[in-house]
């Protein structure tokens, strides 16, 4: 079993104590940018969010993508914490008046911190627990986001460290994360990309709320669904078997299983080419060199220890000419509970595969160089409201 303390430090790592006020900013978002409304396609990003998560936002928005929505999931954390964390970089970054959040389930399909915690029990404990990480007021005291406990207990402290508060402005509560999901792809049939950065539970519920969602959206793609990197967690400390480990299907596997077999159009799973692109102290200071609140969350707060899981999956869906190597294949999720590998991906080739799965695309190479520059340039020149003509 992991050290429990080597867990922990790992867990505050993920939230550095490091505080640079945003008042202190040099310099405001630069103000010669132009109006420019959005003319790309549009899309719904679904992500369990944390104080850096904004980068998946700002890369489509850089691109001319349309942002209809905003959703949180239960994965890393409760998904109202996580709601929260979205509308607060929001606000920083003057777009909380044009782009909605919404906050998604509390739990998994079936999953709970009980029967995840039975789960170790029977086949280890994960490197990355999430939100089922036993309930530690003492990490919560220190700023980071609640696990286990009450689904709507929330931990104001994480929103104090960063320095951009708890939000001013209130969630959007006209309709439940999965029936805005509905609701936007009935709105506009065929139009509506899906990203996942997170758990899948909202997206299976919408598959299963409506059964023509999922084929009238424009695609779907998923951060998450490692392959054959088993080997990769018996050696190394706790923090490489985090780096390969697969929370975002975990904490979820019968949500995961819905969205891989649903009829989307297509499906891009951005896997194992998601741990390619670790930034460090000299990338993080160079994004600073153009000063405004995200780059100073990023200089402040981004790891240099985790890769751009969340940000190549935007960056992907949005520039496909980034892509270097992809792969075709049949997927289906391991729902059993009784197995040690609940919740992984299995791939199949169509001669072997069991019936009821589909077809997913998966990328295996990227262009290191183009999707450092595409997340710096999100960074450095965000869009507001203003600027989307919104």
């Amino acid at each position: 079993m992991p050290s429990l303390l080597a867990l922990a430090l790992a867990l505050a790592a993920r939230l550095s104590l490091l505080t640079l006020p945003l008042s202190t900013l040099a310099a405001p978002f630069n103000s010669a940018r132009t109006v420019t409304p959005p003319t790309g396609p549009k899309v719904i990003i679904d992500n369990d969010w944390c104080i850096t998560c904004f980068v998946t936002y700002l890369v489509p928005l850089d691109y001319g993508w349309d942002i209809i929505g905003i959703l949180s999931d239960t994965s890393n954390s409760w998904s109202l914490q996580g709601a929260l964390h979205a509308q607060a970089s929001l606000e920083i970054g003057g777009l909380d008046s044009c782009i909605p959040v919404y906050s998604g389930a509390d739990f998994p399909l079936l999953q709970t911190a009980h029967t995840f915690q039975t789960w170790e029990l029977l086949h280890g404990v994960l490197p990355w627990e999430g939100v089922f990480a036993k309930e530690n007021a003492t990490l919560e005291a220190l700023g980071n986001d609640p696990t286990s406990g009450d689904p709507k207990r929330v931990v104001e402290e994480a929103f104090e460290k960063p320095g951009y508060g708890y939000p001013n402005g209130s969630l959007a509560t006209d309709t439940t994360a999965a029936g805005f999901l509905v609701e936007q792809v009935r709105k506009y049939p065929g139009e509506v990309v899906i990203y996942s950065g997170g758990a899948l539970t909202n997206i299976a519920l919408a598959v299963r709320m409506d059964p023509d969602f999922a084929k009238n959206t424009a695609g779907l793609y998923i951060m998450g669904g490692y392959i054959d990197r088993m080997i990769e967690q018996t050696s190394g400390d706790v923090l490489q078997a985090d780096l390969v480990s697969d929370i975002n299907l975990i904490i979820d596997p019968e949500s995961a299983k819905i969205a891989l077999t649903a009829d989307f159009p297509n499906i891009t799973i951005v896997g194992n080419v998601a741990n390619v692109l670790t930034p460090d102290t000299a990338y993080l200071e160079d994004v600073f060199e153009v000063e405004n609140p995200f780059s100073q969350l990023m200089l402040s707060y981004a790891p240099t220890f985790l890769p751009f899981w969340d940000e190549t999956a935007a960056a992907i869906m949005v520039d496909p000419s980034i892509v270097l190597e992809e792969i075709e294949f049949y997927a289906d999720v391991d729902t059993s509970f009784n197995s040690p590998y609940y919740g992984y991906i299995r791939p199949y080739q169509a001669a072997l595969m069991p019936p009821g799965l589909r077809t997913v695309r998966y990328i295996t190479k990227v262009n290191e160089t183009a999707l450092s520059d595409i997340i710096k340039h999100s960074i450095q020149y965000p869009k507001t409201c203003a600027d989307l003509g919104k």
